[in-house]
């Protein structure tokens, strides 16, 4: 599946999740339904996807775990929070950077229209 399409499919689930939900619930129920939905999608993924960390050569851990990896091209993390923060963004950047994945989706569910809540990155 091409970039672009992934990336739209995904949002489309996400926003799928978003209606049937709203706004106000823990990142962890949002996360359970997107899974949910991807599935039923044909979209494959990986929740909570271990991160290896490597320092200088050395595997210092594995402690590391995205919240989502679409199939194994996209970086996903959600967020449900107040507002999205430059912090956040720097932590998607930092997960594409270490699974070399060149896109990324920040989604923020606590917003009254899911499209307020989403940023998208490329490296």
């Amino acid at each position: 599946m091409l970039e672009e399409q992934l990336t739209g499919n995904f949002i489309g689930a996400a926003i799928e999740v978003h209606r049937a939900w709203g706004p106000g619930l823990y990142e962890e129920i949002y996360e359970r339904s997107l899974c949910h939905e991807l599935n039923l999608r044909r979209i494959s993924y990986v929740c909570q996807q271990k991160v290896p960390l490597i320092y200088k050569g050395q595997k210092i851990g594995d402690d590391l775990r995205l919240d989502l990896l679409v199939e194994q091209k996209l970086v996903v993390e959600l967020k449900a929070v107040v507002e999205l923060n430059p912090i956040h963004e720097s932590q998607v950047l930092t997960y594409m950077k270490l699974t070399k994945c060149k896109i990324g989706l920040l989604i923020n569910f606590n917003v009254s229209v899911l499209k307020n809540g989403i940023r998208r990155f490329v490296l």
